[in-house]
């Protein structure tokens, strides 16, 4: 695990390389500057190299960097990162079971406010309904932990404002348009590339804490995924087909779009998120098919209230929906 907080000279020496890195940098130098051997200073070197950082190595000369590790590293993604709350706290894993349960873990302390958690691999992702969700290297798996002052009603529009700012910075940093379907699922071409989860605890109808789960599929083999999931009735898309080294400004602007989700709904500005969301979406407009944990609705979606919930129309009757699974086919 590596974080923006413990006590690692990774981070000091990636940051004096980035200061010369139109020239060689000594050993020697680096290691007077940090107050390392010679030999710790090579020690880390390779750890950098091991994490993608290509280093030039010459005798009697020095270090050079030639580009930076495409990997989320937190001391990466905290250089420029422009957000108040979150993401004060980074912690990175190589792998892990669950992004979502190590925020889970976190939550009990206090001063976890806006920490970030992100995986290269998940072991045990999960989705909607304690579902399996499919995180293998080439995506994108994080959570964020948010201790809100307010009340439980608004705790259903974050699946809704986090897949509006997951849109935004992915029109932003790659230039691509994803469409937003009810209730957390990112698109493109009616194929999810990205989803949603929300875990939160409620005590007399205030939010203890909330956990985001966000998966994205950024670099991935979308038939890899597919293979792993039973039953599934809708198809997978990749951000991305080719290398691209977009991850880390990615993560950095989705992080400050999410922040800036979070403050409008802490101020009460509701209604702009729900007309943004309503102009990226793929459900409102449609004939639908509706599978709750009890039953399943057919009728037109009509729009979203200021929950969040789904509004179908029927016969001319209006219903509300928190949560289902949606079909366009009816």
């Amino acid at each position: 695990m590596y974080t923006t907080f413990d006590e690692t000279n990774l981070d000091k020496i990636v940051t004096l390389l980035k200061s010369h890195q139109s020239k060689f940098l000594s050993g020697e130098k680096i290691s007077q500057i940090l107050q390392l051997s010679r030999a710790a200073v090579w020690k880390n070197i390779k750890i950098l190299q091991s994490l993608g950082y290509k280093i030039e190595s010459k005798p009697k000369t020095g270090y050079k960097l030639h580009s930076r590790s495409n990997l989320l590293l937190p001391w990466e993604i905290s250089d420029g990162l422009q957000t108040d709350i979150i993401g004060r706290k980074i912690y990175y894993f190589n792998t892990i079971d669950s992004t979502q349960n190590f925020a889970l873990r976190l939550s009990e302390w206090p001063h976890e406010n806006g920490s970030v958690i992100i995986a290269k691999k998940q072991t045990r992702g999960r989705g909607r309904l304690n579902r399996k969700w499919v995180s293998p290297s080439g995506g994108i798996w994080l959570s964020v932990l948010l201790k809100p002052n307010f009340d439980s009603s608004h705790t259903s529009l974050f699946p809704m404002a986090t897949s509006l700012a997951l849109s935004i910075a992915i029109k932003k940093i790659l230039k691509i348009d994803t469409q937003l379907k009810w209730p957390n699922d990112l698109t493109i071409n009616d194929k999810k590339v990205a989803g949603i989860l929300i875990d939160a605890s409620i005590e007399s109808n205030k939010i203890e804490y909330l956990i985001i789960g966000v998966g994205i599929n950024f670099q991935v083999k979308p038939s890899a995924i597919t293979r792993q999931i039973k039953n599934q009735n809708y198809g997978v898309a990749t951000l991305v087909e080719k290398e691209n080294n977009s991850q880390v400004k990615l993560v950095q602007q989705f992080l400050l779009e999410l922040e800036h989700v979070y403050n409008q709904i802490m101020s009460g500005h509701v209604s702009n998120i729900q007309q943004k969301w309503i102009k990226r979406s793929s459900t409102i407009g449609k004939n639908i098919t509706a599978t709750t944990t009890t039953e399943v609705l057919r009728g037109k979606a009509i729009g979203i209230d200021k929950t969040g919930a789904l509004l179908l129309s029927k016969d001319g009757k209006i219903q509300k929906l928190l949560a289902a699974d949606i079909s366009y086919k009816t």
